[in-house]
């Protein structure tokens, strides 16, 4: 009786192993299956291709003539355009660096100038222009983008995905337009070349100043918006 329950029981140990590699491959190919299903492969809506297009082709134009050529070298301008053209020729790569570098400060951007409208005070500050009389209210209000713009680029990477090269795409942007800055005026402060946006003040020479501000937006900014779009968004299709 012994010899048979060893017997059965090897019997049944190795059918439980058996068993189970057949489960943890089905399951393996399952999972396999779900996120080949869920990796991101549809092409963007014609409305919103054509959307950026077209609102590209106004505003980039009026805010030249309005601002000069000087005040496109801002961050957020050039991501604007960036983000327009990644979406257009539906390059995830362009607009997921984008998306890095513009939710967190389109998000400022509205809180700043929800502040100021209901008290009166700006909260951190960049929004002054939004109530400079000089200018029309029409050309102010195009910097709405700041607004709109996060929302088309979380829709684009709905659709088509958040490509992980962007955190590296957009800090090497982000350095060369910081170091051009610091060639224009001072009086300008593009991109905060030459003051800091909180305390306004210089931290020492330009090389160490321009390492304070580089070195707060990729530890403030950029990846905390890449951790948490990681997370959210799958990777493109095709990419690595």
């Amino acid at each position: 009786m012994l010899g048979i329950h060893a017997q059965d029981t090897k019997h049944h140990i190795g059918a439980f192993r058996t068993s189970k590699r057949f489960s943890v491959i089905g399951c393996a190919g399952f999972e396999a299956h779900r996120r080949k299903g869920m990796t991101p492969s549809h092409e963007l809506h014609p409305v919103l291709r054509w959307g950026v297009l077209l609102w590209l082709l106004v505003w980039a134009p009026v805010y030249v003539k309005a601002w000069g050529w000087q005040n496109m070298v801002h961050l957020c301008d050039v991501g604007a355009i960036i983000a327009c053209i990644g979406i257009w020729m539906q390059i995830p790569l362009l607009f997921s660096s984008q998306a890095v570098g513009f939710l967190l400060v389109g998000v400022l951007w509205g809180l700043d100038v929800g502040w100021r409208l209901l008290t009166g005070h700006h909260l951190v500050g960049g929004t002054d222009y939004m109530w400079d009389t000089r200018y029309p209210l029409w050309i102010r209000l195009l910097s709405t983008f700041h607004l709109g713009l996060p929302l088309v680029l979380l829709w684009a990477m709905r659709i088509m995905g958040y490509d992980r090269r962007a955190l590296a795409l957009q800090s090497v942007i982000a350095a060369v337009l910081l170091i051009f800055s610091r060639f224009l005026s001072p009086a300008l402060n593009i991109n905060y070349a030459f003051q800091d946006p909180l305390f306004h003040r210089a931290w020492g020479p330009a090389p160490v100043h321009l390492a304070v501000i580089y070195s707060g937006m990729l530890a403030l900014l950029y990846w905390p918006t890449h951790v948490l779009l990681v997370r959210l968004f799958a990777v493109p299709g095709g990419a690595k």
